[in-house]
Parts: C-alpha cells; sequence; structure tokens
C-alpha cells in the first residue's frame, strides 16, 4: 500500500500543480514513465491514458485534506525548466520536495525530484527519483483516461482514486 501511496504521489508530481504558474498539459494519449531511484530500483516502466481532463483533475482537483497538509505548493518556470517545490506533511514528519521538469510535454520529459524527511520516515532522510516519460500514441483499445498500467499490479484509474479519496474524507 506504501508503493501505491508513494506511485500516486510521483504521478500527481509529473505533471505537478501549482497556483503561480500554469504547467503545461501532457499531450492526450498513451504516456509511458520509467522512474528509478530509491525504492523504485529494478521497477517496470508504467503507462498510463491520460486526457486534458484526466491531467487537469491530477493538477487542480487535489482532495482538500491533501491541500490542508501541504503548507507550500509552487510551480516556476526558469528558462527552459519547470521547478516545482513543495512542503507537506507524510505521517508525523514534514517532507520537502524539489522537482526539476525538462523536455517538452507533446513528446518526451523528464523530472528529476528530490525529498527530504524531518525527522525521517522509516529511517529514511531523504529520497531522490527520476522519471523519465515518453508519448506512445493513442490510448489503447479498452483504455480510459487516468488508467494506469504496471506489470504484475492490479488496475488502477488515478481519476477513481481521487474520486474514492474525495469521498472518505
Amino acid at each position: 500500500m506504501q508503493f501505491l501511496a508513494l506511485l500516486a504521489a510521483l504521478l500527481v508530481a509529473s505533471p505537478a500543480a501549482a497556483a503561480s504558474y500554469d504547467a503545461p498539459k501532457r499531450k492526450s494519449g498513451l504516456w509511458e514513465m520509467k522512474m528509478s531511484g530509491g525504492q523504485m530500483k529494478g521497477m517496470h516502466a508504467i503507462q498510463q491514458c491520460v486526457d486534458e481532463k484526466t491531467d487537469d483533475l491530477m493538477k487542480k482537483d487535489m482532495p482538500e485534506n491533501q491541500k490542508m497538509r501541504c503548507s507550500k505548493n509552487e510551480m516556476r518556470k526558469e528558462a527552459d525548466k519547470i521547478v516545482s517545490e513543495s512542503v507537506c506533511k507524510v505521517e508525523n514528519s514534514t517532507a520537502k520536495t524539489r522537482a526539476v521538469f525538462t523536455g517538452r510535454f507533446d513528446s518526451a520529459y523528464k523530472a528529476d525530484i528530490k525529498t527530504t524527511y524531518e525527522p525521517p520516515v522509516a529511517g529514511m532522510k531523504e529520497a531522490s527519483s527520476m522519471i523519465e516519460a515518453k508519448w506512445l500514441g493513442p490510448c489503447k483499445a479498452g483504455q480510459k483516461p487516468g488508467d494506469i498500467v504496471m506489470p504484475g499490479m492490479p488496475h488502477i484509474n488515478m481519476d477513481e482514486l481521487r474520486k474514492g479519496a474525495t469521498k472518505n474524507q
């Protein structure tokens, strides 16, 4: 379950939210994301079907309980990069995250994500990960926006997961 929470956080961060900068939207269709670093060593590529509506849901409709747990959630453009910074409560710790995005959101992008935890969470003081994403084409038959496909894992739909979190508040 912790893995799914981490995955959800990273996927939400990938085209991350912010009030100060209107982040670019990913091109609608099937995206492949390869994540590396920390607990994700040896992890297979993840595929996610997105459209403009699901990208907006992930970026702007964060459940109220999550908004309240973050004292900072900012994004800005720095030259050819997009920088996202957040300070959020995670369990009994404060997580400070900085993500730097490069590339084009219509074909491929990379994210370098670094988080520090004070006090450490489960003995972990810091974590870093890299996401490399590329657009593969239209979503596959039977897929709907928000669907995530991971080898060896159950079907996940980020839109339904978000709606369920909102209902359980």
